[in-house]
């Protein structure tokens, strides 16, 4: 395992200025000479030092937003590519990935922030708080400890079992030697963490201190919301071959506590139900459904955009927070515009085609209301609040995704780099400046956990340990609802819902790292990554576009080794205590 520079960390430490709703951190002198007993004084009663050293570690969390080299996770999925086909983080669904080419690798980073939290913890007690700061230091314990809970998380979703080093802090220049805890281990440990540290995080609640001046910080629903995911993947097909049905009672119990929570309100989460920001009207919408149904429509699609333009709102339990900018547009702009976007994020035709009709028919099932000659009209209002297609409104215009157009000038086939390569951009998280011109800095918080994911993990669990009773309905009838989509045919059986549980999944979290991992706890990946993914092809022809479906890369998934990272290869050279991953 990698060598820390302490020095490094406290001093990284003291530069970051926060965002999850903490103060600037002001100094009398250059940083450069601040040591572990400035930060961790004894004679600071209101904590500054100290408390800016936590807000540091928050910087460690998913940061989601085209984290790696410009591009989004799921573009190594069969829900997007890169719009270049350099990009590397497409090795994932080309299997060009090994130990030592490793796109997505944050073994140093997590290992990093548990570090941190460690130092943390071995040198708060230092600190004397005044009494009107009672519990404060308890609750900071309690944040550092759910971090570090959360960065075992992220690194078991990718290897599996990994080293545990409990609150250790090594020396820096110690060779560190540790052998690898099995994933049960680890997924105990993780549990464990967060049930300790619950007790004194806050609760999240819609007024008060919490909404104004912790949004972002780790709370009970948020620790509750660890364990949700982390046990809904431990009784994966992945993690749980043997199917034991005690691990998928057990995920349904953690999704459910916070529903209970939420029911009785101690929590205030729930699905956005209001269009807080008019992302689109009636006008610029006209003729994306019919004209009785284009007020509500529009409403359903605002309402969900409106969850990641917003800068705080009930259904996000753990955002990262990030200062207001203009990355997220110019990486994933359309091309044509005189704001000059990159586009970097181009959708497939195999998510486009999951999303149904707004009856709610899949756009392939016998009584279909699709028509292949007008592909996007009348479509679950999640498809153009996802996924940027032809004719769709952008700032000023419609987009042009017709070969010769605006926003793909030189056509399909015609350029390995530069403009969509499979006829769609991504729309999700853009926010919808008027300008064409030039980009304002706008909030994006990207949703590492919220509420309509709690309803999903709770509807795949129980549907799983019981079968799809009333409860599992609700769940996923809520969510279709709030985008104005109907209720799930009655009688479903157990093996027909889990389809339409994973359809809901994909179609809902499409782009916030939910997918990507989906196919591997479900062992699917081996089927939806290995033959072609596919774009559309759009030729104009006086006023009618035309569109046909095209080849537009490979994908290859092996198997026998891919469903978890490899050890990176620095790891293996440098602990001879470290196993490889099988078949890597």
């Amino acid at each position: 395992m990698k060598k820390y520079s302490y020095t490094l960390i406290i001093f990284s430490a003291l530069l970051f200025i926060c965002t999850a709703g903490c103060k600037k951190i002001t100094e009398d002198g250059p940083l450069e000479f601040t040591d572990e007993n400035n930060v961790f004084d004894s004679k600071d009663s209101v904590g500054l030092f100290t408390e800016q050293f936590l807000n540091n570690i928050y910087s460690s969390l998913p940061k989601g937003f085209n984290r790696i080299n410009n591009n989004i996770l799921d573009a190594g999925t069969d829900d997007a590519l890169p719009n270049s086909t350099l990009d590397n983080v497409q090795y994932y669904s080309t299997g060009g990935i090994n130990a030592s080419v490793l796109p997505d690798n944050t073994w140093d980073a997590n290992y990093a922030g548990i570090r941190k939290v460690n130092i943390f913890l071995s040198k708060i007690d230092r600190v004397t708080l005044k009494a009107s700061l009672k519990g404060y230091k308890e609750r900071w314990k309690a944040e550092a400890r759910a971090l570090r809970a959360m960065f075992y998380f992220e690194l078991v979703k990718r290897w599996g079992g990994v080293p545990l080093i409990g609150d250790q802090v090594f020396d820096p220049q110690q060779e560190i030697k540790i052998a690898r805890n099995s994933y049960d281990e680890c997924v105990s440990y993780i549990t464990s963490e967060m049930d300790q540290a619950m007790p004194n995080l806050l609760s999240p609640n819609a007024t008060g201190t919490f909404a104004s001046n912790f949004y972002g910080r780790f709370s009970r629903g948020a620790a509750m919301a660890v364990k949700s995911r982390l046990l809904l993947y431990a009784a994966s097909p992945l993690n749980n071959p043997g199917n034991t049905a005690s691990k998928w009672q057990l995920a349904a119990k953690a999704a459910k506590d916070i529903m209970d929570s939420v029911s009785q309100n101690k929590f205030a989460y729930k699905l956005n139900d209001v269009a807080t920001t008019t992302h689109y009207t009636t006008t610029n919408m006209a003729g994306i459904t019919s004209a009785a149904k284009i007020s509500a429509y529009v409403t359903s699609v605002n309402k969900f955009l409106s969850v990641f333009s917003t800068a705080s709102n009930n259904e996000i339990i753990l955002p990262y927070m990030a200062a207001t900018s203009t990355g997220v547009e110019s990486s994933n702009d359309p091309i044509g515009y005189p704001r000059a976007g990159s586009g970097k994020t181009n959708p497939t035709q195999e998510l486009v085609n999951d999303y149904e009709m707004s009856s709610g028919k899949s756009i392939t099932e016998a009584g279909t209301d699709y028509v292949s000659a007008t592909p996007y009209y009348d479509r679950d209002p999640r498809l153009p609040a996802t996924v940027m297609f032809d004719g769709l409104f952008w700032l000023t215009r419609k987009v042009q995704m017709y070969d010769g157009g605006l926003d793909r000038p030189l056509g399909f086939g015609k350029t390995n780099s530069g403009e969509t390569r499979t006829g769609y951009y991504m729309r999700k998280f853009l926010t919808s400046n008027a300008s064409g011109t030039s980009y304002t800095a706008a909030n994006h918080v990207f949703p590492i956990f919220r509420y309509a994911e709690i309803l999903l993990n709770y509807a795949e669990a129980q549907n799983e340990a019981i079968g799809p009773d009333l409860s599992v309905y609700n769940a996923i009838n809520a969510i279709r609802n709030r985008v104005g989509m109907p209720n799930l045919p009655a009688g479903l059986n157990q093996a027909e819902m889990r389809t339409r549980i994973r359809h809901e999944r994909r179609v809902e979290m499409a782009f916030e790292e939910q997918r990507f991992w989906d196919i591997r706890r479900w062992k699917i990946a081996e089927n939806v990554l290995n033959g072609t993914l596919h774009g559309v092809q759009g030729t104009f022809n006086g006023t009618i576009t035309t569109y046909k479906t095209v080849d537009v890369a490979p994908a290859k998934f092996d198997a026998s080794k891919m469903y978890v990272f490899p050890i990176p290869y620095k790891e293996m050279i440098s602990n001879s205590l470290m196993s490889q991953n099988p078949n890597w």
